[in-house]
């Protein structure tokens, strides 16, 4: 059987969604290109979470609710987890890309329709994504402005890409979404966000279970175990002077990255990935600053 070469699979990790889920589902519903299949995971969810997809199902045949009956922890991994259970569902079907959906956002009706137009001339892409505004923040605010970098509130991956890194891979304090985009680019596929399309972010990132200034921390202690390189983590503590929370929250990340080497932490993140993301920050220095 040939694969549409535009059919694409959701999965949406979602625990205690309720607030922002219907967002979501009205962005997808409305979509130019709806996906073949979306597998809302529900993570044990005591509020109306599971009510309000299962309205939703009654007249949307492709949103399917998987319900875990016990929950794990509210960490990364267990986003894994349930993102997993959602893929499960769906990986013996007739797909050409899956992608990764956050419970708390809204976009626009062409926001998938745009991915798969850049997927489409760009056949050595494997990963792509947008920039996103979180709500409370700062317009413009993200993380990072690397273009290479996908927003892990929305990844869609091209299906060959995806299975050849064997999909998200926990971690105990986040970043599951950048080690994928990172694996995806050391296995020689290319990464894309685009700025003409934007996601709203109704929860600031990274403050599900924590506050803003351990979020920060939680940063910098990332960037730490995942080979971030000295100098460029001085330009990232810089940047965030910048923004919201002033001058804390890059002494925040500083605080993170400096007590992961003080204390000599062991990094769940391989070896060959540390160098590699090393190596691409150092090369983007060199464009920065002309070689100086």
């Amino acid at each position: 059987m040939t694969v549409n070469a535009r059919s694409y699979v959701l999965i949406t990790p979602a625990r205690n969604e309720g607030k922002f889920i219907r967002g979501v589902i009205d962005s997808m519903v409305a979509q130019t290109v709806p996906p073949l299949r979306w597998i809302i995971v529900s993570d044990a969810s005591t509020d109306d979470t599971d009510d309000i997809v299962q309205e939703y199902m009654e007249h949307t045949p492709w949103i399917e609710l998987v319900q875990l009956p016990q929950a794990g922890p509210r960490d990364f991994g267990g986003k894994v987890r349930a993102f997993n259970a959602g893929y499960d569902r769906v990986r013996d079907l007739d797909y050409a890309f899956v992608g990764n959906l956050d419970g708390d956002l809204t976009f626009d009706p062409d926001h998938f329709e745009f991915l798969l137009d850049r997927f489409a001339e760009n056949p050595d892409h494997g990963l792509m994504g947008t920039t996103y505004i979180d709500i409370g923040k700062e317009a413009g605010d993200e993380l990072t402005r690397d273009t290479e970098h996908v927003p892990g509130a929305c990844q869609l991956f091209r299906r060959e890409a995806f299975e050849a890194i064997d999909g998200y891979t926990p971690l105990p304090t986040g970043g599951i979404d950048l080690l994928a985009e990172l694996a995806c680019r050391q296995a020689g596929w290319k990464s894309r966000s685009y700025s003409e399309r934007t996601l709203t972010h109704y929860r600031p990132v990274g403050t599900a279970t924590r506050g803003i200034y351990a979020s920060r921390f939680n940063y910098g202690y990332r960037d730490y175990y995942f080979g971030g390189d000295p100098l460029w983590q001085v330009f990232r503590v810089f940047n965030q002077f910048r923004h919201r929370p002033y001058i804390i929250g890059g002494l925040c990340i500083l605080a993170g990255y400096v007590w992961g080497h003080a204390m000599r932490k062991p990094s769940p993140v391989p070896p060959k990935v540390r160098k590699f993301r090393r190596s691409e920050q150092r090369a983007r220095m060199k464009r920065m600053f002309g070689g100086a």
